[in-house]
């Protein structure tokens, strides 16, 4: 049951705000003062189903209006967007704890997706030829799934959801979101804008829950897609438990992303982009860098940089202007990136800095913990191996550049990678031959802009497309093929073979 006197945070189905009938509620805190600041209803299969109701039954209008009509819609949707930038931000750092100006990078991000839909007239484009043969004319075009659904993590509770539902429903599908109960109010106020800007009642709606919500979803036989994004072990259960029961699946899963340090580099720049990569948004980013591979005799100067830059971050409550770093999402997460802290120095790794037990005055029961750094980690280190998702840096030593290279395609997963270097042709070959999605060459964090698409390669990807852009118009649209040829240039008598050129 939900407890008097704190606010509970609806869904949002059909239009309209709609108050959970379930009796088990989450937490959302206020991270910074390690306090509830609302609950949030966990959907039952019942409440799922109402609206993947709602949505099937918008689809068939709304997938036959004009795209242009649609594309009406989202560009008065991205102009609300605008408007209201500030207010989502300062919901979002209320709720996650990233740093205001942080969150105001996430909103804009998620702004720009929404202005990559607004082209959908010109994107669902199709090709056309004539006379192919016979008196017949060929072409294609690209039409709806029906209902789409996305399930999205807490880190980026703004631009994530807007990898999805934006290109989805531009493309005339319908959407249901189950976004991550930790930090549930900005997708119900995109929610709420979407409405106010005319969007049809049951095109997009939001639903909270668990795992069984996003079971409910999976089983649903009338959603015929789903996108995730989260850790390696969800992304791979859901991509194995829709695809068994026929649905297009994109599951993004975890990272462990590398920046490479060569010798030639220039180090300042490399230490800065080490500092943001790996401590911005408390390491809570799935393109965070956690893994600085030194190559060579860069190693020494490189630690001796980096030190005393983590023990310097300005650690406080996000919402104050001059924070560089905030507290965690929860205290069940601080607990879990301590354990790996621990980890590191039992197995051996040497703690440079030791953000354990870090405080931030007034805000003692807050979810802080400081910038942490590790020197001598081996690829045998659980802290090497494993994603933890919080502001821990390990530094790796090679010899060289191709130990480097084998270093990172060894791993598990493949999502970002950085190569600071002065040398082109280091810099081509890194390219070439790294084996990871998204790679930067002097860029820490190469998230592609939203006319290109995001996803990794390995275990951090399930599925055959990638996110947003025009993977994303692929993945929420089928192909379809056409030819025609009318009575009046038929053929008299049977043709018993395929139609050619002549």
């Amino acid at each position: 049951m939900s407890q008097p006197n704190i606010p509970v945070i609806s869904h949002h189905i059909n239009g309209r705000a709609v108050a959970g009938r379930s009796e088990r509620y989450g937490e959302v805190f206020n991270p910074a003062f390690g306090s509830v600041a609302a609950h949030v209803p966990l959907a039952s299969v019942a409440e799922v189903g109402a609206a993947v109701a709602a949505a099937k039954a918008a689809y068939p209008a709304w997938s036959e209006m004009a795209p242009l009509k649609r594309a009406r819609v989202l560009f008065k949707f991205k102009q609300l967007l605008d408007e209201h930038q500030e207010e989502l931000a300062a919901l979002l750092t209320r709720e996650h704890g990233k740093v205001f100006s942080d969150a105001l990078g996430e909103v804009a991000r998620g702004i720009e997706v929404v202005e990559f839909a607004c082209g959908i007239p010109n994107l669902l484009k199709g090709q056309y030829t004539e006379q192919i043969g016979g008196g017949i004319d060929n072409w294609s075009v690209r039409q709806s799934l029906g209902v789409v659904a996305g399930v999205t993590p807490f880190n980026f509770p703004m631009m994530v959801p807007c990898w999805m539902f934006p290109i989805a429903i531009a493309c005339g599908n319908t959407f249901v979101l189950k976004p991550s109960e930790r930090d549930p109010s900005v997708p119900v106020r995109l929610a709420e804008l979407l409405t106010q800007a005319g969007l049809p009642d049951g095109v997009f709606n939001v639903v909270h829950g668990d795992k069984e919500a996003v079971d409910a979803l999976l089983q649903h036989p009338d959603v015929e897609a789903l996108s995730f994004v989260g850790s390696t072990p969800i992304a791979e259960y859901i991509y194995a438990q829709g695809t068994a029961r026929g649905k297009r699946v994109q599951a993004l899963g975890g990272a462990k992303n590398h920046l490479v340090v060569m010798p030639d580099a220039d180090l300042d720049q490399a230490v800065d982009a080490l500092i943001g990569a790996a401590y911005g948004s408390a390491g809570e980013r799935c393109m965070a860098i956690s893994v600085a591979v030194a190559v060579g005799k860069v190693a020494d100067q490189l630690v001796e940089k980096l030190a005393p830059r983590v023990r310097a971050l300005i650690i406080k409550n996000g919402m104050e202007a001059d924070a560089e770093m905030g507290p965690l999402v929860t205290g069940v997460h601080h607990a879990k990136v301590t354990a790996y802290i621990e980890d590191g120095v039992r197995s051996g790794a040497t703690l440079l800095v030791d953000g354990r037990g870090h405080k931030v005055a007034g805000h003692e029961q807050g979810f802080f913990i400081g910038g942490t750094l590790f020197d001598h980690v081996t690829p045998e280190m659980k802290i090497y191996k494993e994603e933890i998702f919080g502001p821990v840096l390990a530094v790796v030593r090679v010899p060289d550049f191709a130990s480097a290279v084998e270093l990172i395609n060894a791993h598990e997963f493949g999502n970002g990678v950085a190569c600071f270097t002065s040398d082109g042709g280091v810099a081509r070959a890194f390219a070439r031959q790294i084996k990871v999605g998204m790679v930067g060459i002097n860029v820490p964090i190469p998230v592609p802009m939203a006319w290109h698409s995001f996803g990794g390669w390995k275990r951090s990807l399930f599925g055959d497309h990638h996110a947003y852009g025009e993977e994303g118009i692929r993945f929420y649209t089928r192909y379809k093929s056409i030819m025609q040829r009318w009575p009046d240039s038929i053929a008299k008598g049977a043709e018993f073979t395929m139609p050619v050129a002549k």
